[in-house]
């Protein structure tokens, strides 16, 4: 898969992952295991950008002496969602054209 193309798969995983509930990186991996293959070295700068653009925040909580990060998705975040969601009908629609499914 080219990855720009995944890259964008994984990033809205991870969103939705956060919109079902606030995270941190090690249970993120474990609930994306099975949807698409991501680890946490690659996981990381995803969140890292994803903070950029203001799709997530992030806060603290000590678990075990230990502080974690957590992640929480933003406004911004569901809006990323929305228009992949969006923009997956046109794929769709070139998909079906490049596999033969569909015939213009």
């Amino acid at each position: 898969m080219d990855t720009q193309l995944k890259r964008g798969f994984i990033e809205t995983c991870v969103l939705k992952v956060l919109e079902e509930s606030d995270n941190y990186g090690y249970q993120i991996v474990q609930d994306l295991s099975g949807i698409i293959d991501v680890n946490e070295s690659t996981l990381y700068p995803i969140l890292r950008r994803l903070e950029e653009r203001k799709c997530l925040t992030i806060y603290t909580v000590e678990h075990n002496g230990r502080l974690r990060r957590y992640y929480k998705i933003t406004d911004e975040g569901r809006q990323e969602i929305a228009g992949f969601l969006k923009d997956w009908g046109e794929v769709m629609v070139a998909y079906e054209y490049i596999s033969g499914g569909k015939k213009q």
